[in-house]
């Protein structure tokens, strides 16, 4: 049984105690919610009751408006029409310290972390303790050693937060928000950057809030978390809500499908077949310090390659190190020629492209409009000399929103305000507009819907259709079983083995991640 599946079993019972004791009464009402930015509406007509100890799930494709809903219920922006109630009486937040006040917490998609401070002086920012009128550190890295422990998070309370690997932020982000004694908690995409036993201890805390009497909002594309969680499903489409539905009534599929409002095809498309053995990437003893030692892997033409492991394997950090990203060592061949990489710009001019788990940090300019983040990574095209080539950029632009589906209000908008989804479509354009034969691609589908995500997948087979070799590193088992013909599964930075045809399967991708002894390989056809 797994850690959440007995943390429900015992929460099940305690709340049926809760729920005799419990008020009818919302703890939280939204009455008709709508929010207009200029003449855009991005929500309209919204009505929700939560109740206490529900767990209640929001849903919809990228844009549907469920962030935007959050952050009206939490207090970040104010609503255009409608009004919010709390105990039968209405209130009116201005700025998130109000709803914080009034007992609703919001845990962020994005990371909001301070990153020059510690990990215990994020928990308690702007609400730190003292002691005779001077701050208590002692306590505050107490305090905050016991929550991370709570939540299974490894880091030291003393860490600097600009030093922790991002799923570590993630659960810092947790932990502040169950610092304290919340009424509402809402999670907008909690688990987009955590895997196997992190995302089982956080489902179980979330089972334990239940239990107390606590509402849960949960924002998420996974729908199995979804169908384990949610007492109720709303679903928004376009800004618009479409229905509310007991939660352990709908499958995945029929989810999916109120979601878009059509039915929809295979998520994973057919696999071209590798049609040859002819290595195109060879890597040897690569070594990042402190993270990965001493990997080595052949990439074949054609082939999807996965990588899969843990929080903290060293995924990440083995092809930031092979791409001259941070420091680290590696024998790189590039079609059986030996190549030195020691930049970005070195990786891109030898044909190897290279798209961040961290679109919003790393991968994209959110600020700027999405022509020039189109075209970055191949400027030579675009600005010769000192000249901006202004037309050329349109036009580059106009093709890539036609063959990725990007979508947006219009071509001048800023990255920061796009969809999910169609930002990693804009950063996969990116990536894609300096032609590179192979394409190294982290986290392909972090925070995307169910339909971007069938869009995204078949990209990639495409790629290999066309004759380049594509690298999948992804925290989703069924991800890359789905599109990779071969996974190397890593474990404490190093290869804990290999899984092919019909062994690929998450019980033989788990044990490879987490048991000391692994086979080596375990194969359903020789590669």
């Amino acid at each position: 049984m797994s850690i959440a599946a007995r943390i429900e079993a015992d929460a099940e019972a305690a709340s049926k105690e809760v729920g005799e004791r419990r008020s009818v009464e919302p703890v939280l009402r939204a009455d008709r919610l709508s929010k207009q930015f200029g003449s855009v509406t991005v929500l309209s007509d919204v009505t929700l009751d939560i109740m206490p100890g529900e767990i209640h799930a929001i849903i919809g494709e990228n844009g549907a408006g469920k962030t935007t809903l959050m952050r009206l219920l939490a207090g970040y922006v104010e609503p255009t029409q409608g009004s919010l109630s709390m105990a039968g009486g209405r209130v009116s937040f201005t700025k998130p310290d109000q709803a914080q006040a009034a007992g609703i917490a919001l845990v962020h998609q994005e990371i909001l972390l301070a990153d020059a401070l510690t990990v215990a002086d994020n928990l308690f920012l702007g609400r730190e303790l003292s002691r005779r009128g001077v701050v208590d550190d002692r306590t505050m890295k107490r305090l905050a050693a016991r929550k991370l422990a709570e939540i299974g998070c490894e880091v030291s309370p003393t860490a600097l937060v600009r030093d922790i690997a991002l799923a570590d932020r993630q659960l810092v982000q947790i932990a502040r928000a169950l610092l304290d004694d919340y009424r509402v908690v809402i999670f907008d995409e909690p688990t987009a950057v955590l895997t196997g036993e992190e995302v089982e201890r956080l489902l179980g805390i979330i089972f334990q809030l239940k239990a107390r009497g606590i509402a849960v909002l949960y924002i998420s594309h996974r729908l199995d978390e979804v169908q384990r969680l949610a007492d109720k499903v709303t679903v928004l489409r376009d800004g618009k809500m479409i229905g509310t539905y007991p939660g352990h009534t709908l499958s995945q599929m029929e989810m999916a499908r109120v979601m878009v409002g059509r039915e929809l095809a295979a998520l994973y498309p057919q696999k071209h077949a590798v049609l040859a053995r002819q290595p195109v990437l060879s890597v040897r003893n690569a070594s990042v310090p402190g993270y990965v030692d001493n990997v080595s892997f052949t990439l074949h033409k054609g082939e999807i390659l996965g990588f899969a492991g843990m929080i903290g394997a060293g995924r990440t950090e083995l092809f930031e190190g092979m791409l001259g990203l941070r420091p680290g060592t590696a024998q790189v061949e590039l079609n059986g020629s030996a190549i030195r990489i020691g930049s970005q710009r070195e990786a891109i001019d030898a044909g190897i492209g290279y798209l961040t788990e961290d679109r919003k940090g790393k991968g994209l300019l959110l600020q700027e409009r999405l022509a020039p983040n189109l075209t970055l990574s191949a400027l030579g095209r675009f600005h010769p000399g000192l000249l901006v080539r202004r037309r050329r950029e349109k036009k580059a632009l106009a093709e890539a929103v036609a063959r990725y589906d990007i979508r947006m209000k219009s071509l001048d908008a800023k990255a920061g305000q796009l969809s999910g989804g169609n930002q990693q479509k804009l950063l996969l354009a990116k990536v894609l507009l300096t032609d590179p034969s192979i394409v190294i691609i982290d986290e392909p589908t972090r925070g995307v819907d169910i339909a971007n995500k069938a869009q995204i997948y078949a990209f990639i087979q495409h790629l290999v259709s066309e004759g380049r070799s594509c690298i999948v590193i992804s925290s989703e088992m069924q991800e890359l079983i789905g599109i990779c013909h071969r996974i190397l599964v890593m474990r404490e930075g190093r290869i804990s083995g290999e899984v092919s045809g019909d062994e690929m399967t998450e019980s033989n991708i788990a044990l490879l991640a987490t048991s000391e002894k692994g086979h080596h390989t375990v194969q359903g056809e020789k590669t």
